[in-house]
């Protein structure tokens, strides 16, 4: 037969507030370290110069008013306030709870009203706030929430539309030791990995820049059949001498922030790989000095120095994408559940689709409606807020 001593134990809970200095911690357990209790939770942060300290412990009800009395001093001995609170609790209420989910919502100005909108969402959906932490500050603010109480589809489907008339990015993800597993990042290359279009790059040299766009822009609406326009671009590249591939690769630029996303997931132990409607002809270079081994892109036809018009091999469409991803996956023994995509255009939607995660990147309406998180700042390391790396990790690796 349970009694009330099985299901139920006594409990204080302190709040520490004031401004932070070294020692604070020490001389708040010193004052609790004579006493029979146990420590059930703890969180700490400081914000500016400002601490907040909470502590849920068990105790005896008969010790009570004696911690009570000497949490007092302490808080007068060490310049805080200290707020106490005791009650019976049950025990199942203090214990980590399950299925926690979490939602990281990112912009380069975060208003009250969105954190507003977002928090009664998360109430609407009939979860519970455990935990808020920031991961970023600037150039963009990532804040990430920790929820319980509600599963991951409901809570996407509320705050999702929130997010997204606040100008606020989102991502919503189950909790667990999975999150912290192994991953595979495929990426798109063009408007994604580096900010400019290979093929247009390649069109100015060959005084037809004007004819190309119009042929890309149409592709990347899904207007027109990827290998279609490629074969159609390409052919108008005809007679390009080889050497203004040289000429392009000068010109090509990384996405602010692309190198740090590369760099921190292969030293996290991720893998990371690229995929291309473009040309590896162009891009080998730069995959080499990004350590990115898994790639696939398109090649151009090259005869006695100048190009061909035409496309050599198999065309990378969005069909070869997904595949790529799947063939990668497998390779790294990494389930589909622990895969991530990134892209941009009608070409990536594929392989979004067919990842743990999916991500638009600064992306065409119809690839932002189809991605679990869309991102519309242009700095692609804020793929590792939606990760959980805060900046401060991030940061402290370069050192």
């Amino acid at each position: 037969m349970s009694t009330s001593a099985d299901t139920e134990q006594y409990t204080g809970l302190l709040l520490l507030s004031g401004v932070d200095k070294p020692g604070i911690t020490a001389d708040l357990f010193e004052v609790l370290a004579p006493f029979a209790i146990t420590v059930v939770d703890i969180e700490q942060v400081v914000i500016k110069d400002r601490l907040i300290l909470t502590v849920l412990f068990a105790l005896n009800p008969a010790h009570e008013e004696a911690i009570a009395a000497d949490l007092e001093s302490c808080a007068s001995s060490l310049g805080v306030d200290i707020a106490t609170l005791f009650s019976y609790e049950t025990k199942s209420a203090v214990f980590t709870k399950a299925s926690l989910v979490h939602v990281v919502i990112l912009s380069t100005k975060m208003n009250p009203r969105a954190i507003f909108e977002l928090s009664t969402g998360i109430s609407q959906s009939g979860a519970n706030i455990e935990r808020i932490t920031r991961l970023a500050s600037t150039p963009v603010t990532a804040i990430e929430f920790v929820l319980s109480g509600a599963p991951q589809e409901k809570i996407s489907q509320i705050l999702s539309p929130i997010a997204s008339s606040n100008g606020v990015d989102i991502a919503v993800q189950p909790g667990g030791l999975q999150r912290h597993a192994r991953k595979l990042v495929q990426l798109d290359v063009d408007s994604t990995l580096i900010e400019q279009e290979v093929i247009e790059l390649l069109a100015a040299k060959a005084g037809v820049g004007e004819e190309v766009i119009a042929i890309t822009e149409k592709a990347m609406r899904g207007e027109l059949d990827f290998e279609q326009s490629l074969r159609a671009r390409v052919a108008l590249l005809k007679g390009l001498p080889i050497s203004a591939i040289a000429e392009v690769q000068q010109e090509i630029t990384l996405t602010k922030g692309a190198r740090t996303l590369v760099s921190t997931l292969h030293k996290l132990g991720h893998t990371v790989a690229v995929v291309s409607g473009g040309f590896i002809d162009v891009i080998a270079p730069l995959l080499s000095d990004l350590g990115i081994k898994y790639f696939k892109a398109n090649n151009l036809g090259i005869e006695n120095g100048f190009l061909t018009g035409e496309v050599t091999g198999p065309v990378i469409d969005r069909a070869a994408k997904a595949s790529a991803l799947r063939e990668f996956a497998l390779e790294q023994s990494i389930s589909m559940a622990q895969t991530i995509a990134i892209g941009d255009g009608a070409n990536d939607l594929d392989m979004i689709a067919a990842a743990g995660l999916g991500i638009a990147f600064n992306a065409k309406p119809a690839v932002k409606a189809a991605a679990d998180s869309s991102l519309s700042q242009p700095f692609l390391d804020s793929v590792l807020y939606l990760l959980g790396i805060s900046v401060e990790e991030i940061e402290s690796d370069k050192i």
